[in-house]
C-alpha cells in the first residue's frame, strides 16, 4: 500500500481499487443517475481511498450509484465551491476533513466559501493525531520526548502552515511550555520522508498517513492526541496518560451537503451512512487504513465542528498563525 516515504504509489493503489471493485465508473454512468461523493484531495491519498471504500456500499443503501469525484486545490475551496454549484437535491455530497470546516475560516481572511452554506450529514471517521519519531530517537514515550526537548532543540515537521499537525504542535507547545522549531512541509508525504531520513525529529501526524510505518517499525509511535487510546493502535498511550493534558486533535472526516438540501433528504443520507458504516466489511477496511469509523447525526456533528472551530480560532489568534 505505501512506499518507504508514505506515498501511495499508482502500482499499489490499482490492485486495491480492483479488489474493492471501486474503479472509477464515471464514463459508464455518464448518461445515468448517480450521486457525487466529492473529495478535496487527488486520487491515491487516504481521503480518496476512504471515499472509494464506502462509495459502493453507500450506493446500495441509497439505491443509486455513488461516484467519487476528486476536486483538489485551494485547501478545500475548489471542492466546496463545486458542491454548492450543483443542484441542492442531495445528490452531491462533500466528504471533507476537519480543516476545511474548522480551521480555514479562521486561517484565511478571504475564504472562497462560507461554511454556513453547508449542512452536516454525519461523521464518518475519527482520525486522531499521533506523535511519531524515527526509531533511532532515544525517546521511549511522550514524557521522555518532552524531557529531551527541554535540553535540545527539536525540529518538528508539519504538513503545512495551518494544517492539523501544525495545530497539534501549537497545542503541545502550549501544554508543555517547550518551544519547538516548526518545519512546515508541502504535505504529509515529505514530512514522513524527512522524518524517516533523519532530517527532522518528530511529526504529529494523521494516523492513516503513518499507520503502515508504525506497524512495520520504520517509525515509532509515542503518543496519541485524543481523550482515549486509538482502537487502531491500542498499545500506544494518550498524551494525557503520560502527564500531558489538553491534547485532543482529531482530523475527522464527515459528509456535508448544501444547506439548501431538505431535512428529509439529509435524514435519508444519514440513515444510508449509518447503514454503510455498520457493515462489518466496511468497518474492517476503514480500520485497516488507520481510521476509526463512527456515525452520528447532523446536530451532533454540528456541535463537534463548532467546538473544534472555536478551539482552532483561539489557537490561530494566540499564535498569530498566518497562511503561506
Amino acid at each position: 500500500m505505501k512506499t518507504a516515504t508514505g506515498i501511495l504509489s499508482k502500482k499499489a493503489i490499482a490492485p486495491l481499487l480492483i479488489t474493492l471493485g471501486l474503479a472509477l465508473p464515471a464514463v459508464a454512468l455518464a448518461q445515468g443517475s448517480y450521486i457525487r461523493l466529492v473529495v478535496a484531495f487527488p486520487p491515491g491519498g487516504p481521503s480518496d481511498i476512504m471515499a472509494r471504500v464506502i462509495s459502493e456500499r453507500l450506493g446500495k443503501a441509497l439505491h443509486d450509484n455513488v461516484v467519487v469525484e476528486n476536486r483538489p486545490g485551494g485547501n478545500g475551496a475548489i471542492a466546496a465551491q463545486h458542491v454548492l454549484q450543483q443542484p441542492a437535491d442531495g445528490k452531491t455530497l462533500w466528504l471533507t476533513t476537519s480543516g476545511a470546516i474548522t480551521i480555514n475560516p479562521s486561517l484565511y481572511p478571504k475564504l472562497a466559501y462560507d461554511v454556513k452554506d453547508f449542512a452536516p450529514v454525519s461523521l464518518v471517521v475519527n482520525t486522531p493525531e499521533m506523535l511519531v519519531v524515527n526509531p533511532k530517537n532515544q525517546a521511549s514515550d511522550a514524557k521522555s520526548f518532552i524531557e529531551n526537548a527541554k535540553k535540545t532543540q527539536v525540529n518538528f515537521a508539519s504538513s503545512g502552515i495551518g494544517s492539523m499537525p501544525h495545530m497539534a504542535i501549537a497545542l503541545l507547545t502550549e501544554a508543555t511550555k517547550v518551544s519547538f522549531l516548526h518545519v512546515p512541509e508541502k504535505g504529509a508525504a515529505p514530512a514522513i520522508s524527512d522524518l524517516m531520513g533523519g532530517h527532522v525529529d518528530a511529526f504529529l501526524a494523521d494516523i492513516p498517513g503513518i499507520a503502515a510505518q508504525v506497524r512495520s517499525g520504520t517509525l515509532k509511535g509515542l503518543a496519541v492526541a485524543a481523550g482515549r487510546r486509538s482502537t487502531i493502535f491500542p498499545n500506544i498511550p494518550t498524551f494525557a496518560e503520560q502527564g500531558i493534558p489538553g491534547l485532543d486533535v482529531n482530523n475527522w472526516s464527515a459528509v456535508y451537503v448544501s444547506a439548501k438540501v431538505s431535512p428529509e433528504k439529509i435524514a435519508e443520507l444519514n440513515r444510508a451512512l449509518r447503514e454503510t458504516l455498520a457493515d462489518p466489511q466496511i468497518d474492517a477496511k476503514l480500520r485497516e487504513l488507520g481510521v476509526e469509523p463512527q456515525a452520528n447525526n447532523g446536530k451532533e456533528m454540528a456541535g463537534i465542528a463548532a467546538a473544534d472551530a472555536a478551539k482552532w480560532q483561539r489557537l490561530i489568534k494566540a499564535n498569530n498563525i498566518q497562511p503561506e
